[in-house]
């Protein structure tokens, strides 16, 4: 075993909120080392990738895949790397590389609302965070200057100031949909870390409707320049290194973290702060494999915490053609939505949730359609035209309430290094079945407002989820209910912490990036302010 490597802090994981705590720390002097498991892959290669694909609709087919970082693959056939147990698949998607998952999403950087974060207390549902939404935002606001974050003002989220990035201009879809729903339904901007002039380097949108998986210009943020600014403040980066295990002194301090290089050589690192920043599966994953006669259940999981609470955004979905041509495909993919049902008292009956409009070209499934339908010829081109020209596609993000039978757990079944690979249980309540009910309801309101014909909702009882992979590692003030502390650090060992989506209680109605980074620069602060004289 290779045992050369140490530093200040040692933190796993290089995606976006790694990477913004990891950047910070070494900015303040402290020495810094980043453990990635899986490659660093430059931005040019991924878009040559996406190009010679042969699965367009594979938001995964950029990004390499090898079998000593394993990740979730559907296409063109299951891995099945993700054990599922419950009466819903947790089909999650998500990137083992050099900036993590980021690097394929719509770049929504969403605050949540004041009440996401008193659920309990307002509403008598799910969890209350440990802290309110005035002591995130200020970190709210760091996080969108990082990334450039434009969209509607007045959208539930109150501000000090002003967003740093003036909004995308509106696609035709976004303005016709917009006007002919009012006053029923109030549509607005997407909060994105998206450019509408050039910032940080990067040139400004220019609607190549390509935002999932890739922006091909560089005009959204995302998690590789996150990582690549930690590389370039001093942050020593050590990618192809799969941490399988955590090591403990005879208080519970954590003295080491063990990892493998991809060519199954074990390597031990050490430092007096250790960062857990990967997902929000495998960070359990992590921890639960990191047994020992002190923790046998393992590493922060004393009263069998780790890896519960698993949530995301149950979704489902209808596609229907307008009256009219509003041409999705032109300009960003994820422009719009409607948020009047984030936030009320009926969020003590059911989950409240968000309505995403699309603006994603149809094309693509409008011709599997068509040619399904036996047209041909020139009338096979008319019809295809016609449809993608007005066919409207929209999803929800709907509140999952915690539930601790939802969980990360280790399976069976072993990965190319002899790891387990994760086991997932996960369902969908009747809090979040009435949800769906109201969302339906509203679904058939707006295709009645857009003349809408062909309609085709998800299938009953059938959900999707949002890859917001939140709540496994759930902070929180009382130890018995939660992993973490409002701070993320570990209930049971002081120089452990915790960062990115698992550690937040609850999910909301948006996108929870932003509220990750947020979180992360924040803990970042706490290590300093903790360490300062060190």
């Amino acid at each position: 075993m290779n045992n050369k490597n140490s530093a200040d802090v040692v933190v796993i994981g290089a995606g976006v909120n790694g990477s913004l705590l990891a950047t910070r720390l070494a900015k303040a002097g402290k020495s810094v080392l980043l453990l990635e498991s899986g490659p660093k892959v430059g931005r040019d290669e991924l878009v040559e990738r996406f190009r010679a694909s042969a699965f367009k609709s594979d938001f995964m087919s950029p990004y390499p895949f090898s079998e000593l970082a394993p990740q979730p693959r559907y296409t063109p056939e299951p891995n099945d790397y993700l054990h599922q147990l419950g009466p819903h698949p947790f089909a999650a998607q998500y990137i083992r590389m050099f900036g993590g998952t980021s690097w394929h999403w719509a770049a929504q950087l969403w605050r949540f609302v004041p009440n996401d974060f008193r659920q309990q207390t307002q509403y008598g549902v799910g969890k209350d965070w440990p802290f309110g939404y005035d002591e995130l935002e200020p970190y709210y606001y760091e996080a969108e200057v990082i990334a450039g974050v434009g969209g509607s003002p007045d959208n539930g989220s109150p501000r000090s100031k002003p967003y740093p990035m003036e909004r995308v201009p509106a696609s035709w879809l976004q303005q016709r949909v917009t006007a002919r729903l009012a006053p029923d339904f109030t549509v607005l901007d997407d909060s994105t870390g998206r450019n509408s002039h050039s910032y940080d380097g990067r040139p400004a949108c220019c609607g190549n409707n390509n935002c999932m998986p890739l922006c091909p210009i560089d005009a959204q943020y995302h998690g590789g320049l996150a990582a690549q600014q930690a590389q370039d403040s001093g942050v020593q980066v050590i990618t192809e290194a799969v941490v399988y295990q955590l090591e403990h002194d005879a208080q519970g301090k954590i003295v080491a973290a063990n990892y493998y290089d991809w060519n199954k050589v074990s390597h031990r690192v050490t430092a007096e702060t250790f960062v857990l920043a990967a997902n929000a599966i495998e960070t359990p994953k992590l921890l639960l494999m990191s047994v020992s006669d002190k923790f046998p259940q393992g590493i922060a999981n004393a009263r069998d915490n780790v890896g519960r609470n698993l949530c995301d955004h149950p979704a489902i979905g209808v596609t229907f053609d307008v009256d009219e041509e509003i041409w999705p495909g032109r300009g960003p993919v994820s422009p719009c939505s409607i948020g009047q049902f984030r936030d009320g008292d009926f969020r003590r009956e059911h989950a409240p949730f968000r309505i995403d409009i699309s603006n994603a070209s149809q094309v693509a499934a409008v011709t599997k359609e068509v040619l399904a339908e036996g047209f041909f010829g020139k009338k096979l081109q008319e019809e295809i035209r016609f449809r993608a020209a007005r066919r409207l596609s929209i999803k929800n993000a709907m509140e999952q309430l915690p539930d601790p039978n939802n969980r990360v757990t280790l399976s069976s079944n072993k990965d190319a290094l002899g790891l387990p690979t994760p086991a997932l249980y996960w369902n969908v309540s009747d809090y979040e079945l009435k949800g769906t009910e109201k969302t339906r309801a509203c679904y058939d309101a707006i295709a009645a407002k857009l003349g809408g014909t062909h309609i085709q909702h998800s299938k009953s009882g059938k959900f999707s989820n949002r890859q917001h992979i939140t709540g496994t590692l759930s902070m929180g003030l009382d130890p018995a209910t939660s992993v973490t502390d409002a701070w993320g650090r570990a209930h049971d060992h002081q120089n452990l912490f915790m960062v990115g989506t698992g550690v937040m209680p609850t999910v909301g109605t948006c996108n929870v990036t932003l509220t990750a980074m947020a979180l992360a620069l924040r803990t970042a602060d706490k290590i300093l302010q903790e360490t300062q004289h060190g």
